[in-house]
């Protein structure tokens, strides 16, 4: 008679299995939807796709409580959607329409949901490092129990706001977890050829007196379940986590990016036997998931993207008069010394 096949990873529960799926498949879907949008004139400007990394955003997404803060790179469509963003508000955002989530003024690489969770996407590289510290301080001082988690690309961890901010929030046990999305690439250049490093993130844990924590970023399982433990650690007063998740961008940098600088075959590679979506619907089917429950979550998310997608073009660009509003703190323009 044969063995029984003994199933690994068999802590998390179907309900919160089917809640990954859900994510990750709607941050895949929404996200193609965007490029075509692209393609079709609708998006302005440009945009940075995470095609390839979406179990990263679903697994801590999914992982967080409902008053915890995100802090995202430019790439931060995955993360924003992954916290409940509404799909109209991002798409509607692309198109800089009056549906958007900033009502048209902040575009792909400035989403921002406070609502949320998501307190905002942010272009220049490092900046919102110390923002998630800010944040993680604020709540130690006032006593609450969120956590700040912020996301940066491998290329942050050579300059300096990364190691500041790290300085001090172990130095003052702040709550907060550092998550490096490691596609192995910065913008064009392969990370590699420029850190004295093999892990540009988990490599200097050390420095800091933190422990290295290295990931497969492409397993929404193991992000889970990695941040889960941070969170509690977090929470319970010990202070920040590094965290390094190995992951691959399936798209180019930006959409202007062909990414003709990747060796042959290491795109399909990645495609073939790392892709997150994929790998997720056979683990789905190996624990035993009807396939008419997947196809039932496929079916409504494409049915939600459909809808949202049609919404978004049909609402109006936004008026002139808010052209003028919430620049500053006060909500108005005028500059004040």
């Amino acid at each position: 008679m044969p063995k029984k096949k003994t199933l690994k990873n068999d802590d998390i529960d179907e309900k919160k299995r089917l809640e990954l799926y859900d994510s990750q498949y709607l941050i895949r879907f929404a996200e193609q939807r965007a490029y075509d949008l692209f393609l079709e004139n609708l998006v302005k400007g440009t945009s940075h796709l995470s095609l390839g990394q979406e179990a990263i955003a679903a697994g801590f997404a999914t992982a967080m409580q409902k008053n915890d803060k995100s802090f995202c790179t430019y790439r931060g469509h995955a993360h924003t959607l992954a916290r409940g963003a509404s799909v109209v508000g991002v798409l509607g955002e692309l198109m800089q329409r009056d549906c958007g989530l900033m009502r048209g003024k902040g575009g792909s690489m400035h989403l921002t949901d406070t609502s949320k969770g998501v307190m905002g996407s942010y272009a220049i590289i490092g900046a919102h490092l110390p923002m998630a510290v800010g944040s993680a301080w604020r709540a130690q001082y006032m006593g609450h129990d969120d956590v700040a988690t912020v996301f940066f690309g491998d290329g942050t961890t050579n300059i300096g706001a990364f190691h500041e901010a790290l300085n001090y929030a172990v130095v003052y046990k702040l709550p907060v977890v550092f998550v490096c999305e490691n596609n192995n690439y910065m913008e064009y250049t392969p990370i590699e050829s420029i850190t004295s490093v093999k892990n540009p993130a988990a490599d200097r844990a050390s420095a800091y007196g933190l422990e290295s924590i290295i990931i497969d970023g492409n397993d929404a399982d193991e992000v889970y379940r990695t941040a889960q433990a941070a969170y509690a650690k977090a929470r319970s007063g010990d202070g920040p986590s590094l965290i390094e998740c190995k992951t691959y961008r399936q798209s180019g940098h930006s959409r202007a990016d062909p990414g003709s600088y990747r060796p042959d075959g290491e795109l399909d590679h990645w495609k073939k036997n790392n892709d997150p979506i994929i790998r997720y619907r056979k683990r789905l089917i190996e624990f035993g998931v009807q396939q008419k429950v997947i196809n039932g979550i496929e079916e409504n998310i494409k049915k939600v993207v459909d809808e949202a997608t049609e919404e978004a073009k049909n609402s109006p660009i936004p008026p002139e008069e808010i052209l003028t509003t919430n620049v500053y703190a006060d909500g108005g323009w005028a500059w004040r010394n």
